[in-house]
């Protein structure tokens, strides 16, 4: 169980930094750790039975809150704050049949979010916190471990862990509900592969509403005793970058938009305590990887996974890192390749959609039986994504299935029209490519980059190395693409807004 490697871990180091919360300048031990989550797990147990909202930044009072929710009984249910939380709370509420939503009222303000009437403030639970809880959370923390552990989950594997939401990025979020078993199967072969076991300070800066922030970042470090470094806001580049210059993290693993932010803040040598840095959630391009081994003499080890695969699938190894692919399945973990078109089985170099099967996959998706059978089959996950497995058995990804679009009868890749893109606009222009529907030929592809740009020099340059069915029919320009709390770019928003711009340009 998670909750029972952590409490193992207080135990053992009760004096070892847990976390150190950089947003409140907290440190705290692995036993005051223990103590917060002990109580929060009372709490909670009064305010909820099943499952618990909890809405949080990344920091101490987040991390020990899901921890308590465990030890509590109770079920996590991650809320993205990031756009839309009121909206959210709303609709996780009504998908998980619970009430009761942990958040900060100090969260509140930072995005805007009026409280609603489910809401319970940690502000308020803290300051309420009288001498016979203390008490009682500090007895329980020194019982025999066996009885502490049967006191904080039955044991079963099997049980929920947390229940997470798709990203929402091409159509209404779905409930992911990921087990123990789920989750930490996923960090021991991520961890062991990687060979993490002997690093100390990880920097921890997702959200936790997003697969990759609460396994890498909330539950690895508790699971393996390490000392997170946590900060809320992961956009926050300049202060990023001078905490890892500080703070001296061994590893640094995030998204691709956010390592080339923590870069670009920073001058050779800040990061001069980093270990190993690994990039996944979105494709990493060649410049970042440039970036960072001209400026900081690093090697990106780029791995790909998803929400459903809790979440790491393949990552590429420390002694055998092949840049450009998304490395190689982590133990416990098969990938096949499967034929679009008559569902064989793919041989090596044959492009197809990516399916994987492993301890670390979903059962299915929650009250949603029928993309629950569309994404399941036999065990496999239809990850939705297209990929090549090499001779190697390495993993290379081509795109979404969803980003491949149909024109005149050929497929297109909107992946490969936007990395055309980029080599030729330059790497101080955000361009992405969306797909709108025409009468004639089915879609059409629209560029959109996030400034002005000669667009008969782009055009004739793109005409070089694409086939005039990819070669985008407009270009539009939107000052900030939108963007997932991951980072990723929301593509259903901004297809949306591409979209209403035309319709209000023909009104």
């Amino acid at each position: 169980m998670l909750q029972h490697r952590f409490i193992e871990w207080a135990r053992k180091h009760p004096n070892k930094l847990a976390i150190k919360d950089r947003s409140t300048q907290r440190d705290i031990t692995y036993s005051q750790a223990l103590l917060g989550a002990l109580v929060l797990a009372r709490r909670f147990r009064e305010l909820e039975r099943g499952r618990i909202g909890i809405m949080l930044p990344t920091s101490a009072g987040g991390a020990l809150a899901v921890a308590g929710a465990l030890m509590g009984g109770l079920t996590p249910v991650m809320i993205n704050y990031s756009t839309g939380a009121g909206k959210n709370c709303g609709y996780a509420q009504a998908q998980c049949d619970f009430r009761t939503i942990v958040t900060a009222r100090a969260l509140l303000e930072r995005i805007g979010c009026a409280a609603l009437p489910d809401m319970v403030f940690m502000e308020d639970i803290m300051a309420a916190l009288g001498r016979y809880e203390k008490l009682l959370a500090y007895l329980k923390s020194k019982l025999p471990l066996g009885r502490l552990k049967r006191m904080t989950g039955s044991g079963d594997l099997e049980s929920p862990a947390v229940i997470l939401f798709t990203s929402g990025s091409e159509k209404d979020p779905k409930g992911v509900p990921l087990t123990q078993r789920n989750l930490l199967s996923n960090i021991d072969s991520f961890s062991d592969m990687m060979d993490l076991k002997g690093m100390d300070h990880m920097l921890a800066v997702l959200p936790y509403f997003h697969v990759f922030g609460l396994s890498i970042h909330l539950w690895t470090p508790l699971c393996l005793g390490m000392t997170a470094i946590t900060y809320p806001n992961p956009l926050d580049f300049k202060v990023i970058a001078k905490l890892i210059k500080t703070e001296k993290p061994q590893l640094l693993i995030g998204t691709p938009l956010f390592l080339e932010g923590y870069a670009r803040q920073s001058k050779p040598g800040d990061f001069s305590s980093v270990e190993l840095t690994v990039a996944g959630a979105d494709k990493c391009p060649d410049s970042l990887r440039r970036l960072y081994r001209e400026k900081h003499k690093l090697e990106i080890f780029e791995g790909y996974g998803t929400t459903e695969t809790s979440p790491v699938i393949s990552v590429n190894p420390r002694d055998g890192n092949r840049p450009g692919s998304i490395g190689v399945p982590i133990p416990g973990t098969r990938v096949r390749i499967e034929n679009i078109d008559n569902g064989e089985d793919c041989a090596p170099g044959e492009t197809g959609k990516i399916m994987v099967k492993g301890e670390g996959v979903m059962s299915g998706y929650l009250n949603d039986t029928a993309e629950s059978h569309l994404r399941l089959k036999a065990g496999w996950y239809d990850t939705g994504d297209i990929g090549v497995l090499d001779e190697d058995g390495y993993l290379w990804h081509k795109g979404r299935h969803k980003r491949f679009v149909k024109i005149g009868g050929e497929m297109v890749s909107l992946v490969n029209v936007e990395e055309t893109l980029n080599a030729v606009i330059g790497e101080d222009v955000a361009c992405c490519a969306v797909e709108l529907p025409d009468a004639r030929r089915g879609s059409r592809i629209i560029a959109v980059t996030n400034r002005p740009i000669d667009e008969k020099a782009v055009a004739r340059k793109l005409a070089k190395h694409l086939p005039n069915l990819a070669l985008p029919k407009k270009y539009v320009v939107v000052e900030e693409l939108p963007a997932m709390g991951s980072g990723k770019i929301d593509f259903r928003t901004l297809t949306d807004m591409v979209r209403r711009r035309e319709e209000s340009a023909r009104s």
